[in-house]
């Protein structure tokens, strides 16, 4: 198999994980859980967002989380914008590098932002601008790139058009997202391929959710294409709200088990990772969402995790 030497794990937990938890998490504690994801060796953790608190009551305290972490050299800290009031708090809070996202379905652009992907797009040009004059970096989300709730299947060729426009805008990398959980191997590695012939792959992730337990074998498919950057959410947080039965997103912990179990290097520590997503776990109360985090054991689990509280 011709897969990379390294790849490179974008922890999206304390964002993408917890923005759907209906327990709003206190602030102290989603810091704590930055700071241990931050021991790790993580290069990049998705920390927050900066929108509306009437449309993500959990992310209301933003500015406090940035403003509370320990920040660790060679660690980005990336955060969520829909738009330039979110894009100047961000960067009030200390922000050095924003997401924006879109979607390749025209369905759920339509029923989620009313708009057109065309128009959606076009609503970040002004935060592009302003991110190039402040040398704030941006990455772009497409979300639904194998399958909407509304539409079904998402033609490859809308995806790779996307991406396509979000690097044009400024993107320093899109992250391709099965937000929904319909992808299979070859399904992604057919969507990749067709990514990849217009956007650089050295500039490409993916994002998958494990609705139907695919995510790790997706992820293997396209590794063997050359993608070397995934997002993953320790613990398994998160889960798309319009995915019936969603599972949430692949595990960190799982991810970096088959990563190390393959000789890829990440520089991630998994017993720190599993500690961390216990941590969370614990205060949420339910299990772990990572099978690797069961499979440790109660013993290894609670020497991982004497500190919790």
């Amino acid at each position: 198999m011709r897969v990379p030497k390294r790849v490179k794990i974008v922890e999206v937990g304390p964002r993408d994980g917890l923005q759907n938890e209906s327990m709003i998490v206190p602030t102290d504690v989603k810091i704590e859980l930055i700071n241990r994801l931050s021991a790790t060796g993580l290069s990049a953790i998705e920390s927050t967002s900066f929108v509306s608190p009437k449309w993500v009551p959990q992310m209301a305290d933003n500015a406090q989380v940035m403003l509370g972490i320990t920040r660790r050299p060679g660690v980005s800290y990336p955060v969520l914008v829909p738009g330039m009031q979110g894009f100047e708090a961000a960067v009030a809070a200390g922000a050095t590098e924003i997401a924006v996202f879109g979607a390749a379905s025209e369905a759920f652009s339509q029923r989620n932002i009313n708009c057109s992907i065309a128009e959606s797009l076009e609503r970040f040009s002004p935060v592009m601008a302003a991110a190039r004059q402040r040398n704030i970096k941006v990455r772009g989300y497409v979300s639904c790139v194998l399958g909407c709730p509304y539409q079904g299947d998402v033609p490859p060729e809308t995806v790779a058009q996307v991406a396509l426009r979000l690097l044009e805008m400024g993107c320093y990398e899109i992250s391709l997202g099965d937000t929904i959980g319909f992808a299979t191997p070859a399904k992604a590695q057919a969507m990749v391929k067709k990514v990849a012939a217009v956007v650089p792959r050295y500039r490409l992730a993916v994002h998958f959710h494990d609705t139907y337990g695919q995510a790790l074998a997706n992820i293997l498919a396209v590794l063997e294409l050359g993608i070397s950057v995934v997002d993953s959410s320790v613990a398994g947080l998160g889960g798309c709200p319009y995915a019936k039965g969603a599972a949430g997103n692949v595990a960190s912990e799982d991810l970096l088990c088959m990563l190390n179990g393959m000789g890829i290097e990440t520089g991630v520590d998994l017993t720190g990772l599993v500690a961390a997503g216990l941590y969370i776990s614990s205060f949420l109360g339910r299990p772990s969402g990572s099978k690797v985090a069961r499979a440790l054991g109660p013993k290894i689990a609670l020497e991982a995790n004497a500190d919790l509280f």
